[in-house]
C-alpha cells in the first residue's frame, strides 16, 4: 500500500498530492486506497514538497518563485518529488508520471494515456530551460474548453497562461455566435457571464500555481469611459463621453475611434492628462487584481492609427510608450504595489525609443511580438545584420516581414536598458493552418524556440486557439517540450508522441502526415507564391502535388478504418480524428488546386462550400478544431492575400 505526505503545507501542493493519488490509482487500481495527510517529518512514503523543505540545494534558479526546478528520487514504493516552488511540486508529480509511461497527448479526459503498470524507481533533476512557457487565449473559446487547456497546461510541463482583456467577451462570441459556421444556431452569453468565467478560469490557474499574465490590450479605451468589451467589432455607434474626446488619437484631423473600433484606437499621448488617467486606471486595476503575476500594458491593437497631432509627431510611438509605463510605475510605486508590468515590442511600438528611457526597469519585463514575420524560416541563432527602415509614422507596409529584422530591433530596446525578456508568438494563431500534415511547421516551432533562446529571450507565450489539436496535440507537445529543455530532440519527441497515440500504426501515420505535409508545401502556402503578374498562390506546376492528396488519404483509409477502436481512449479519439482529416485535407486540396491554376472564384466558392460542409463536424471534434480560426487562416489566403500575415 502506498502512502502520499505532504511535507510542504500550501494549497499547490494539497492538489499535486490529489492528482498524484488519482494517477496512481489508475495505473494500478487493484493496489488499494491511497491516503494522504500533512506529515513534516515522514521519511517513507511519497514525500511532497518544497525542495527547500527537503535541503535540496536550490541555487541555480535565479528566482525560485519563478524559475522552476524539479526534482525526483523514488523508489517502488515511494520517496520525494519536490519543486523550487508550489507550482514546480505539481510539474514534478507530473513528470514523475510521465516517467512512468502516462502522457497528455490533448486537452481532457479524453487525451489521457494512462497505462495499468506498477511504478519503477525514478530519478530526475532538471530546471526548465525557459522561465516562461505557456499561451494566451485567442480564437473562439468556450468555458469548457478554456477549463480543460488550463488543467492541460502543467501536464505538459508549462507554467504560463494568460488571458487578455478585462473582459475576454469577443472570443467567446467567435465561438457561442457560430458565425464562422453556418450549420449552428447562435447561442450568444452576455459580458457578465463571461466576466463570472474569467474568474472561474483565473481560480483553476490559482490552483496549480501556473503564472497568471493578464490584459494587454484594452488600456487606451477603457479608461475614458469607452467600452472595448466587444473586441474589433466596428462599432460606430459606441459612445464616447465628451470630456473624452480629446484624449484620442487625432488621425487626418478627427478625434474619433479607428474605424469605428475602441480596442484599436490609440491615445494623444502628448496629453499629459490622458496618460496620468491611463496610469491611475491602471494602478487601480492593479489594487483590485493583486492575484496577477504579471500586467501585460499594450497599447491600442492595429497600425497606422497614432496621433497626428503636433505635439504628438515630436516623438515617436515608442518614446510616449515609455513615458506611460513610467507614468505607471510612478502610480504603482505610490500605492506600494510591486505589480510586474510587461510592455510590448508590436507594430509601431516594434522601433524602440529614441530620447525616452524606463526609470525603474526592476519593475518591467520585455516581450516581443514579432505579428508580421513569415514562417517559412525558422528563428536564427544569430540575425543577420540588416538595415533597419525608419520609423515613419503611420505608414503603410511599414512592418518588418522577417524574423531577422525583429530581433534586431528587440535588440535596439534591449541595448538601452535591458529587462527580463519573453516571447508572445503566433504558431497557434493563423500559421498552424498551413501545413495540414503538420510535420514541417512542427520543425518550424522546435527551431524557433531553440531560436529565441539563443537570442537571450526567457521563453514564450503563445497567442493561438486553445483548440490547436487537430487532427492531433503533436504541435503543442514540440512547443511544450522544446520550452522546458531546449536541447531535447525533435526525433525523439516525434517517436514518443506518435508510439502513444497511435500504438501499432505509428509509422503509417507519421508516413500519411508526412506525405500530406509534402504534397501541400508549407513553403507555398507561407509566402504567397506568385507565378505571373501579381496573382497570388498561381502556380501551375503545383496542381499535380495538390491532386495527389486524394491518393494519399485513400492509402491510409482503410488502415485507420481498422484501427479505430484502440485499447486506450486517447489512441481511439486519435484515430478517429484522423479519419475527419482525410476529409479535411481532401476538401483543402480541391479548393487549393483551383487556386494554384488562378481560377480565383472557383477557389473561393469551393471553399465557402468546404467551410459549411466540414463545419458540421464541429461539435463532435469542437476541443480540437478551431472552425473560426481556420476560417480567419484561410480566408485571408484564398479570398483576401492582401492580409496574408497581418492583423487587419
Amino acid at each position: 500500500m502506498y502512502n502520499i505526505y505532504k511535507i510542504t503545507s500550501h494549497p499547490v501542493v494539497d492538489f499535486a498530492a490529489e492528482e498524484l493519488k488519482k494517477y496512481l490509482r489508475m495505473m494500478m487500481p487493484e493496489d488499494g486506497e491511497i491516503p494522504i495527510s500533512y506529515t513534516p517529518d515522514a521519511t517513507d512514503g511519497f514525500r511532497l514538497g518544497l525542495m527547500s523543505d527537503f535541503d535540496i540545494d536550490t541555487s541555480e534558479a535565479e528566482n525560485i518563485d519563478l524559475d522552476d526546478i524539479l526534482h525526483i528520487d523514488t523508489d517502488a514504493f515511494g520517496g520525494v518529488i519536490a519543486g523550487s516552488n508550489p507550482r514546480s511540486v505539481l510539474l514534478a508529480v507530473y513528470r514523475f508520471l510521465t516517467l512512468n509511461g502516462c502522457r497528455w497527448l490533448f486537452p481532457g479526459i479524453d487525451g489521457e494515456f494512462i497505462p495499468m503498470q506498477s511504478v519503477k524507481p525514478t530519478q530526475y533533476h532538471k530546471m526548465a530551460d525557459c522561465r516562461y512557457r505557456g499561451q494566451c487565449n485567442e480564437g473562439a473559446e468556450f468555458q469548457q474548453n478554456m477549463i480543460d487547456t488550463i488543467d492541460f497546461t502543467p501536464k505538459i510541463g508549462m507554467n504560463v497562461y494568460m488571458m487578455e482583456f478585462d473582459n475576454p467577451k469577443a472570443y467567446y462570441d467567435n465561438y457561442y455566435n457560430h458565425k464562422n459556421n453556418p450549420t449552428r444556431e447562435p447561442e450568444p452569453v452576455t459580458a457578465n457571464t463571461v466576466k463570472q468565467w474569467k474568474r472561474q478560469c483565473e481560480a483553476e490557474i490559482s490552483k496549480r500555481g501556473l503564472q497568471f499574465h493578464d490584459m494587454g490590450h484594452g488600456w487606451t479605451a477603457e479608461p475614458f469611459g469607452i467600452s472595448s468589451t466587444n473586441g474589433w467589432v466596428c462599432e460606430e455607434d459606441n459612445p464616447i463621453p465628451d470630456e473624452s474626446r480629446e484624449m484620442l488619437a487625432m488621425i487626418d484631423g478627427k478625434r474619433e475611434l479607428y474605424k469605428g473600433v475602441a480596442l484599436n484606437t490609440q491615445v494623444c499621448m502628448s496629453n499629459s492628462k490622458a496618460r496620468t488617467i491611463v496610469a491611475k486606471y491602471i494602478a487601480k486595476y492593479a489594487q483590485n487584481h493583486q492575484n496577477v503575476d504579471y500586467l501585460h500594458v499594450w497599447l491600442a491593437d492595429a497600425t497606422h492609427n497614432h496621433c497626428e497631432c503636433d505635439e504628438c509627431r515630436k516623438k515617436t510611438p515608442s518614446d510616449w510608450y515609455v513615458m506611460l509605463l513610467n507614468d505607471i510605475d510612478e502610480q504603482l510605486t505610490q500605492a506600494n504595489l510591486a505589480t510586474r508590468i510587461v510592455f510590448i515590442c508590436y507594430t509601431d511600438t516594434t522601433w524602440a525609443p529614441v530620447t525616452e528611457r524606463l526609470k525603474n526597469r526592476d519593475r518591467f519585463s520585455f516581450m516581443l511580438a514579432a505579428i508580421s514575420r513569415s514562417y517559412a524560416e525558422p528563428v536564427p541563432a544569430k540575425p543577420q545584420d540588416l538595415p533597419l527602415a525608419p520609423f515613419v509614422l503611420n505608414a503603410r507596409d511599414a512592418l518588418p516581414q522577417t524574423v531577422d529584422e525583429y530581433l534586431l530591433h528587440a535588440k535596439k530596446w534591449q541595448d538601452l536598458g535591458r529587462c527580463p525578456s519573453m516571447v508572445y508568438e503566433y504558431h497557434f494563431w493563423l500559421p498552424q493552418y498551413r501545413d495540414p500534415g503538420m510535420m514541417e511547421f512542427s520543425k518550424i516551432i522546435h527551431q524557433d524556440i531553440k531560436g529565441y533562446r539563443a537570442n537571450g529571450f526567457d521563453g514564450l507565450i503563445e497567442d493561438g486557439s486553445q483548440r490547436s489539436y487537430f487532427p492531433n496535440g503533436f504541435n503543442y507537445y514540440v512547443y511544450a517540450a522544446t520550452l522546458f529543455d531546449t536541447s531535447v530532440d525533435y526525433e525523439e519527441l516525434k517517436k514518443d508522441y506518435f508510439e502513444h497515440a497511435y500504438g501499432p500504426i505509428s509509422d503509417q501515420v507519421l508516413t500519411y502526415l508526412e506525405q500530406i505535409t509534402k504534397a501541400f508545401d508549407m513553403q507555398y502556402l507561407m509566402t504567397r507564391a506568385v507565378a505571373h503578374g501579381n496573382v497570388s498562390f498561381y502556380r501551375p506546376d503545383h496542381v499535380a502535388s495538390l491532386q495527389s492528396v486524394h491518393e494519399i488519404t485513400a492509402a491510409i483509409a482503410p488502415v485507420l478504418e481498422a484501427h479505430k477502436n484502440m485499447p486506450y481512449r486517447a489512441q481511439t479519439v486519435a484515430v478517429r480524428l484522423l479519419q475527419k482529416h482525410l476529409e479535411y485535407c481532401n476538401g483543402l486540396a480541391d479548393m487549393w488546386v483551383l487556386k494554384a491554376q488562378g481560377k480565383d472564384q472557383e477557389a473561393i466558392a469551393a471553399y465557402q462550400a468546404f467551410l459549411e460542409s466540414f463545419g458540421r463536424y464541429e461539435v463532435e471534434i469542437q476541443t480540437y478544431f478551431d472552425q473560426k480560426m481556420f476560417h480567419s487562416s484561410m480566408s485571408r489566403l484564398i479570398a483576401n492575400p492582401s492580409t496574408f500575415y497581418s492583423g487587419e
